[in-house]
């Protein structure tokens, strides 16, 4: 499964010079984790909830009975002024496990995907989970279209999928179980393949 089967997109991008209040309402509006910055068509840094709720943690002299010591230093009003310069981004053909073991390792919520250094999409946590809840019905129906076009009708093996697993059964030669066990894998939503029936 490819990042670009399951990214968003288009993507909503900002440019540097946006007001950061502009940017929080963006992604309040459309209820998303992170905003590229986007600069001649070019990805230049990515701006996060992180990034902008850590502008709110100034302590409330109010709720302080000696008064605060140190102000704290102004993070700026403009998305290049908090932005992450250092993006990680993939290409469109990166694996989807590998995005997500990236989001895992990296700990971070998205990460652009990316055609050279412009934006094409973006990739994040939610995106895998709703591949996760795909129903079993399009999965198998997409199984079986790949086996269809890979295989040539009629198609050797049974498909079945229960919450995500998919289950190929009949008679088919060492070659054709091998090659319909990769494509059911390539399918968004497959969780485990079970290939089951005569072995020759």
């Amino acid at each position: 499964m490819r990042a670009s089967e399951v990214m968003t997109g288009p993507v909503i991008t900002v440019p540097p010079d946006m007001e950061l209040k502009q940017a929080a309402g963006l992604l309040v509006e459309h209820a998303i984790g992170a905003l590229p910055v986007v600069e001649d068509g070019n990805l230049v840094g990515i701006v996060s909830e992180a990034d902008l709720v850590a502008l709110e943690v100034a302590p409330d002299p109010r709720a302080h009975l000696a008064p605060v010591a140190n102000p704290p230093v102004d993070p700026g009003r403009l998305a290049s002024d908090v932005m992450t310069r250092e993006v990680i981004s993939l290409p469109a053909d990166a694996d989807a496990a590998q995005a997500a073991r990236l989001l895992l390792e990296r700990r971070i919520a998205q990460v652009p995907i990316v055609a050279g250094r412009r934006v094409v999409g973006i990739l994040a946590r939610r995106d895998l989970l709703r591949v996760l809840t795909r129903e079993d019905a399009d999965i198998e129906g997409e199984v079986g279209r790949l086996l269809a076009e890979e295989l040539g009708e009629p198609v050797p093996l049974r498909v079945s999928v229960h919450n995500g697993v998919v289950e190929l059964t009949g008679d088919a030669d060492a070659s054709a179980r091998r090659l319909a066990a990769l494509l059911a894998r390539s399918v968004p939503g497959v969780v485990d393949v079970h290939v089951n029936g005569p072995r020759s």
